[in-house]
């Protein structure tokens, strides 16, 4: 199956809404999403992600199911070399690089300044069982670092799937071992990296550090089950921002301390 992550637009954020330019990015985006065969639509409950979907959603006539998990991974810290107070990230290289904890997958967030905020580690457990609950609905079941797929309906935990037609529907029919499905989940530069970070094994704190995903991007991993009914997800694109360079839109800073290159 697909997974497309794709962050908001251009924000205002002291008011949680796009700007103009957001807008604009916005439905060039719509025009590309609106070509693809998308199963089933998620967004985050904050403004400028539903302003972004908005765009998309109205053109195909679909709509997205909101979860709160969604919303950008806020839980703030105060930065011990600068002293801002905001986001778990934007850390200055000479002091995150010197921390091992940073590259140390299983244990990240017991680096003294992310045990800060309590709140920040079961967060990020709310968001990677959300996003478990989702690929459930699927039928990819995680076990492990991977995802088991031929399953039965009940093995999903999910009590909402439809059952299959047929004189088996109701059964414990095995699911097909393989999703052709694609999902798109409309949210935020930090939300992203926290599940990319869980399906791919890798410290959220290096995503958050070392990536930018600009406004309006799209960002794509795809399942592979080289054995059958063991899935494993892998990135094939991360940030793409062509359709605003074939609409003559420049790519937002919105993030970054450096100019974007315009792909």
């Amino acid at each position: 199956m697909k997974i497309i992550f794709i962050r908001h637009g251009d924000p205002d954020y002291a008011n949680d809404i796009l700007t103009q330019k957001g807008w604009r990015e916005a439905k060039l985006l719509a025009k590309r999403v609106s070509s693809w065969n998308v199963k089933d639509f998620y967004c985050s409950p904050l403004g400028r992600a539903q302003e972004t979907a908005s765009c998309s959603l109205n053109i195909m006539n679909r709509q997205a199911v909101t979860y709160d998990w969604l919303r950008e991974f806020y839980y703030p810290i105060t930065d011990p070399t600068t002293g801002r107070h905001g986001v778990p990230w934007d850390f200055m290289p000479s002091y995150w690089t010197k921390e091992p904890l940073f590259y140390d997958k299983d244990h990240w967030h017991e680096a003294d300044v992310l045990r800060s905020n309590s709140d920040l580690k079961p967060a990020f457990d709310e968001v990677c069982s959300g996003l478990d609950s989702i690929l459930a609905k699927y039928g990819y079941v995680r076990d492990g670092m991977i995802y088991r797929t031929g399953i039965t309906k009940e093995e999903t935990g999910v009590s909402s799937l439809t059952p299959d037609s047929g004189k088996d529907a109701g059964t414990s029919k095995l699911l097909k071992s393989y999703s052709d499905d694609t999902i798109v989940i409309f949210c935020h530069l930090g939300v992203t990296f926290a599940m990319m970070s869980y399906l791919l094994g890798i410290a959220p704190t290096l995503l958050w550090q070392n990536f930018f995903i600009a406004p309006a991007s799209v960002t794509v991993l795809i399942s592979e089950e080289r054995i059958p009914g063991e899935a494993y997800f892998r990135g094939q694109v991360v940030g793409d921002t062509s359709h605003l360079r074939d609409g003559n839109e420049p790519v937002s800073q919105a993030g970054y301390f450096a100019e974007p290159f315009q792909l």
